[in-house]
């Protein structure tokens, strides 16, 4: 089982998810969707595509692009299509 923990709450929890260049992908349905607020930050990976980003809020405390997804991941990475993935202190441990 995948967990993703920041603050003391559980931010994911899953015991299927996928794993890319050591980052945990949780499945959308396993994350506690109530934390993430839009952070409106956009990366671009070549071979993933373009990310998209959320702060993640807890007890009123803010960690900016704590988490981050591929809404259209390019054809290499379709398997994290609809998956989100956390670091910047956010304890991810599987």
């Amino acid at each position: 089982m995948a967990r993703a923990m920041w603050n003391g709450v559980v931010l994911a929890e899953s015991d299927t998810y996928e794993l890319v260049e050591g980052n945990v992908y949780f499945p959308l349905e396993s994350v506690k969707r109530e934390v993430l607020k839009h952070s409106g930050t956009h990366t671009t990976c070549p071979w993933k595509g373009v990310a998209s980003y959320y702060d993640v809020v807890v007890d009123g405390k803010s960690n900016k692009d704590a988490a981050w997804y591929y809404p259209e991941p390019k054809e290499a990475a379709r398997n994290i299509q609809g998956h989100i993935a956390f670091w910047k202190g956010v304890q991810v441990e599987r």
